[in-house]
């Protein structure tokens, strides 16, 4: 009777990781060997804070799931030693950063590799995405230029008027 408890609580962690690694837009795989104690309570908390769901989960439950979700066997070279998962729902770019700041923190652990919106990624492609500014920098330099060259019309109409009133105000004098 246990064993099939411990088979059904088995198999619906794997439908649970499953729909988290469909649902996120990024997962960050990463090795923590190292990390003490306090500083992966801190890399959890800086998680939390920023809307990433940072867990450590067993390699074997992680690739059952993967296999559910047709992710691919690349991804599964990244699911050897211990591994944590960085899972980012809202914006791509955080859960790499979040990572990445703690490995220069720490200088500890390393990336191993991840998924970015459904793609196997690897660790050099995890660090580029890290480096991205996040989506509301990128959002306001979009913005930025497209104002740019209305701000830019708006100057020279502005001078242009200047211009011709500036007769008409001397000739009314």
């Amino acid at each position: 009777m246990a064993n099939i408890k411990n088979i059904e609580m088995k198999a619906n962690q794997v439908a649970q990781v499953q729909e988290k690694l469909k649902k996120a837009q990024t997962v960050v795989v990463f090795d923590y060997r190292g990390l003490t104690v306090e500083e992966v309570s801190a890399l959890r908390v800086e998680a939390r804070k920023q809307g990433v769901e940072y867990v450590v989960l067993k390699n074997a439950i992680v690739e059952r799931a993967a296999k559910a979700a047709e992710l691919g066997d690349a991804f599964f070279d990244y699911l050897k030693g211990p591994s944590a998962f960085a899972f980012g729902y809202d914006d791509a770019v955080i859960p790499a950063k979040i990572i990445k700041d703690a490995i220069k923190k720490y200088k500890k652990c390393e990336i191993k590799g991840g998924l970015i919106n459904g793609v196997v990624t690897d660790a050099a492609g995890m660090e580029t995405l890290a480096d991205l500014p996040s989506r509301e920098v990128l959002i306001s330099r979009l913005l930025g230029s497209m104002m740019s060259p209305l701000s830019g019309l708006a100057i020279v109409l502005d001078q242009v008027a200047k211009k011709n009133g500036a007769p008409e105000a001397a000739q009314e004098a």
